[in-house]
């Protein structure tokens, strides 16, 4: 079939590059913005815009919180088929609460679970979450959307598809496929050192895009390999082969009470109550144990199991964001008297090398340079899919309007719409999230359907305005949708002036950097599409007055 090896690792990786690059174009724009999702959220929600504060008190916050949680009308109407009989008015029974915050988060996640009575199978709990004020613990409204991790997030690892996980197979076949393309890549381009440093940009237009092409793949090799191989292994155990959860119950259920006997940590209640001693006075000894240890103390993670139960116990682990490394350091002290139970033992070999691989994945750390990094690899990623797009396009479509096909055509519509489409969807979500009142109901689910409609509509106009690909022509539609990124990238920080009074000159003269931030990052994207707009516009000037393939030349 192909005369050479590198011929057949040239056809899998154009072929296999095209087909699932329109995923992998999502997978690596969103998970740019996923670095900031935190700073996203502060944005998109003003009622957060404070500093980020430590892990609150237990007794003056937490727990004031935490008892006036229930499930939601949504969580019960949905665990009902696991019931035999009617559903309480009131959940006593606490399995857990949590509380969660980092390093760049101006409030607290609290996380709370309840045993359902008269349930079908054992072990079936229902579940709540809330979001607190950690100054003083007032609840805030859950109805509004995080849009950087809540949204932009999940769109990076499952496209926000929940129905049997299939956005997260998508992504994850998606990511297989790419380690096989980077391989290929390799393979068809031997002179890589060169192109490390090969940018003709002056050349003709197919050569300066493979130049760039090859320079963005090349430059951000090692990133994109490595971030495609860890996220593949972070959610192997919990989505592609959970037999311990899905297939292997029995087995499952007796590895963890061994765990706890080995650990000392009650598996289950013991059905005597008890009272909880001071939580506060835990968390201070696990500070004290992590200095002493030459760790920082920061607490990420607060942990309460069983509570009001002999068996229950209180967890402390540590934010851990002096280090790469996703560590927990969890010290763990019996609920009813404070007395200590156990310290985490430091990993093995194989839990260190886990620790770092899926840290330095998720990026949980205090390093900001580091973390602009991982920025500039996930848009280099991106632009190195958006180029192989281009020339698959610029390469075939004269050839095919010579010949009457429309397979570039169809081609550079579905580019147009992931590229400058998504670029577009995520700003009218911004621009949604400013110009939707505050309590509007489902206020959240407006700014979805906002996000949708705009990556739809650009989708619409771009293959509207594809039929000048089919003559041998650029596609108008590029021009015209950076245009429309360069308007609403300038709309977006001007609405959040109208509507918070925080405008640009304010929060850089106070240092809050997260909107700062936000709003600058937009002012810099719609200088990039304004240029980008313009120097097309050039382009399809120059190329109307370029010589017409011949098929077109016989029907003029």
């Amino acid at each position: 079939m192909f005369a050479t090896f590198r011929q057949a690792m040239a056809w899998l990786h154009t072929w296999f590059g095209l087909v699932l690059g329109f995923v992998l174009m999502a997978a690596f724009f969103f998970g740019a913005l996923s670095v900031f999702d935190r700073e996203f959220d502060r944005w998109a929600i003003p009622a957060t815009r404070i500093e980020p504060q430590p892990m609150p008190s237990y007794d003056a916050v937490l727990r004031p919180a935490f008892e006036r949680m229930q499930p939601t009308a949504q969580a019960i109407d949905a665990m009902r088929p696991q019931v035999d009989g009617p559903m309480p008015e009131r959940f006593d029974t606490v399995a857990y609460w949590s509380a969660y915050t980092t390093h760049r988060d101006p409030v607290v996640a609290l996380f709370a679970g309840w045993e359902l009575p008269n349930a079908r199978h054992d072990g079936e709990q229902i579940y709540a979450e809330a979001t607190v004020d950690p100054r003083d613990g007032r609840v805030l409204p859950n109805d509004q959307l995080r849009i950087g991790s809540g949204f932009f997030y999940p769109m990076h690892y499952g496209l926000t598809l929940d129905w049997k996980n299939l956005g997260i197979w998508i992504v994850g076949f998606s990511a297989l496929v790419m380690l096989a393309a980077l391989v290929s890549g390799v393979v068809m381009h031997r002179k890589l050192f060169r192109e490390f440093f090969t940018f003709r940009p002056g050349k003709q237009r197919l050569r300066s895009v493979l130049d760039l092409h090859n320079l963005t793949g090349v430059v951000a090799l090692p990133f994109h390999f490595f971030f495609a191989l860890t996220g593949l292994l972070i959610f192997a155990a919990t989505y592609y082969f959970p037999l311990g959860h899905t297939q292997l119950h029995g087995l499952h259920d007796r590895a963890a009470a061994l765990e706890a006997q080995q650990t000392g940590l009650p598996h289950a209640r013991a059905g005597v109550p008890a009272e909880l001693a001071d939580v506060d006075a835990m968390v201070a000894d696990a500070r004290a144990r992590w200095e002493q240890a030459g760790k920082a103390g920061d607490v990420g993670f607060l942990v309460l199991m069983h509570p009001g139960d002999a068996n229950g116990y209180v967890s402390v682990y540590r934010a851990g964001t002096d280090r790469i490394a996703l560590v927990g350091d969890g010290i763990h002290y019996t609920a009813s008297n404070g007395e200590l139970i156990r310290e985490d033992p430091p990993p093995t070999t194989v839990g260190r090398v886990a620790e770092f691989l899926t840290g330095l994945h998720l990026q949980h750390f205090r390093h900001w340079l580091l973390r602009w990094l991982y920025v500039f690899g996930g848009l280099a990623g991106a632009v190195c899919i958006a180029t192989g797009f281009v020339f698959f396009v610029e390469k075939r479509k004269r050839q095919h309007a010579a010949r009457g096909l429309q397979g570039a055509r169809v081609v550079d519509a579905l580019a147009v719409a992931s590229v400058t489409g998504m670029v577009l969807a995520a700003l009218g979500i911004l621009v949604a999230n400013r110009l939707l009142p505050e309590d509007l109901p489902a206020r959240g689910d407006w700014e979805q359907r906002a996000f949708w409609a705009t990556w739809v509509l650009a989708l619409l106009h771009a293959a509207w305005r594809s039929a000048p690909v089919a003559r041998g022509l650029p596609n108008p539609a590029w021009r015209e949708q950076a245009w429309a990124i360069a308007a609403l990238a300038v709309v977006a920080p001007l609405l959040n002036w109208a509507t918070t009074g925080d405008h640009l000159l304010r929060t850089l003269s106070d240092g809050y950097w997260p909107v700062a931030g936000v709003d600058l990052a937009l002012l810099a994207v719609a200088a990039v599409a304004g240029v980008a707009a313009h120097r097309l516009g050039r382009r399809a000037a120059v190329a109307r007055y370029a010589p017409r393939p011949a098929a077109e030349a016989r029907h003029a």
